[in-house]
């Protein structure tokens, strides 16, 4: 029956998913939780904590929602793959950006950062200062957004064609 109700109905909203009327025990069965992030991946997290640090189940969440980085474990936030996935699947908005649930060692990897804010400019708030401070990033990211600039390092706010760009 549950299984039946989340290939149905998903998740209304972020907030309210059929996965989340489910017992714990059904919470913790693959099956029933992979056929929930397929459908929409907040699902994940109504998912058992065991099932929040499984490679795949996170892969198949992060590919219908990028946000759902929300929801990983320590050790998902810093995965290259499950982390570039949900950049390309998700985007700032009202000041949730993918890259804030990302981990530190991603958020200071040049190129990662490079391909975040291709995507989403704003994800400069989250990135390393040292990458606040790199030409190349920032210019990148006032590209996609203007007010970007807003995130870069105070040397490069004062940067001519930095400035220019962004406006």
């Amino acid at each position: 029956i549950v299984m039946e109700a989340v290939k149905q109905d998903g998740c209304e909203f972020e907030y309210e998913c059929v996965l989340g009327y489910a017992s714990d025990r059904l919470k913790d069965d693959h099956d029933i939780v992979m056929e929930a992030v397929k459908q929409n991946g907040y699902a994940l997290g109504y998912a058992s904590n065991r099932l929040k640090n499984d490679h795949g189940i996170f892969m198949e969440a992060v590919k219908k929602n990028g946000s759902a980085l929300e929801y990983a474990s320590d050790r998902l936030q810093d995965d290259h793959d499950i982390v570039t996935e949900a950049v390309k699947n998700g985007e700032c908005i009202l000041g949730n950006c993918i890259l804030e649930y990302a981990s530190d060692r991603l958020n200071d990897d040049h190129d990662f950062v490079m391909e975040a804010v291709k995507h989403d400019g704003s994800s400069l708030e989250y990135v390393s200062d040292r990458l606040k401070d790199d030409h190349d990033i920032v210019m990148e990211a006032v590209k996609k957004d203007g007010y970007a600039l807003r995130f870069a390092s105070d040397r490069l706010q004062d940067d001519h064609d930095i400035v220019m760009e962004a406006v």
